[in-house]
């Protein structure tokens, strides 16, 4: 395994998770059988947050990595330039870059199928930089895709444990992807038990619901924050998004012409950290930043990739 070059931010929020190749069909499918070409993008939940996080002013770095390949290095050099923090990114020697074949149905909602063990053996490699990254950023970002396989997991809630310890804020954004998972309740049940001491948990509103069992928004937020998270928020798609717990407000969306959904999430996360980064955590002006990461969510729907 070979350590990428690029200096971390000491400063800045630390992304834990996968880079990835999305391969796009770009045109809305009937079914995704119908799919009959794909164009790369460059992807992977978390390093679409650390570039949001970077375009909207925060430090951000990336404790992952991709395989030691064409693609891979290709991975690293695009986060560079994006000004990510890559002192903790890996390319791991013998493991293919990951890929997703992506396609969207008619209401251009993105369907995911991940092939291939780059995810898994480039966060293993990445293992050994998991101290020094957590002490030297101010807060931790992860989702559920590290928590797929039991190598992922156990690094996963390692970062999860040394970030609380220290006091800083973790942040979780389940994004789920049930083609991972055998059973999805495993998904929902793993991710609920984390939520204890979050400073945020951010959803979708379908996410809320599953993971709640609430069949209202605000009532799946405030459900999440009473299952410990300090601040619960909920993006609503066209309709902007809410926070409750120690701040409450709701955003209104912004209107745009939707290509893709692909990455919008991950945009609004990365806007949202950047700007809680900027208010020094103070839980109490999540308000603030929360119409920033709307429109940045509203900017991402415009292109059918997440970020390049």
């Amino acid at each position: 395994m070979n350590a990428s070059s690029g200096r971390a931010d000491t400063r800045g929020v630390l992304c834990l998770g996968e880079a990835i190749v999305d391969l796009i069909c770009e045109r809305v499918l009937d079914s995704p059988a119908n799919a009959d070409s794909f164009r790369p993008h460059l992807g992977g939940a978390l390093a679409n947050v650390a570039v949001a996080c970077r375009r909207a002013g925060a430090g951000a770095a990336l404790l992952g990595g991709a395989g030691d390949d064409p693609w891979g290095r290709r991975m690293r050099d695009a986060l560079r330039d994006e000004g990510v923090g890559l002192e903790w990114f890996e390319l791991a020697a013998g493991a293919p870059t990951a890929i997703a074949l992506v396609s969207f149905d008619r209401d251009r909602e993105p369907g995911f199928e991940v092939y291939g063990e780059g995810i898994e053996r480039a966060m293993v490699a990445a293992e050994l930089h998991l101290e020094p990254a957590i002490a030297a950023c101010d807060a931790l970002i992860f989702g559920s895709n590290t928590l797929v396989t039991e190598a992922e997991r156990a690094m996963t809630l390692r970062a999860r444990e040394l970030a609380l310890e220290a006091g800083k804020p973790v942040l979780i954004d389940p994004n789920l992807r049930p083609t991972r998972w055998e059973r999805l309740e495993d998904a929902l049940e793993l991710s609920r038990s984390l939520f204890e001491g979050a400073f945020i948990v951010r959803t979708n509103d379908a996410e809320a619901r599953l993971l709640t069992g609430r069949d209202d928004s605000a009532a799946a937020a405030e459900e999440l924050v009473a299952l410990g998270a300090r601040l619960a928020v909920v993006t609503l798609g066209a309709d902007g998004a809410l926070v409750r717990g120690e701040a409450v407000a709701h955003a209104p969306g912004v209107e745009v012409e939707v290509v893709s959904t692909l990455g919008a999430g991950d945009a609004f996360m990365g806007t949202l950290a950047a700007g809680l980064s900027k208010a020094g955590w103070e839980a109490a002006r999540a308000d603030e930043a929360l119409p920033d990461a709307v429109a940045a969510s509203a900017e991402a729907c415009k292109i059918w990739g997440a970020w390049a």
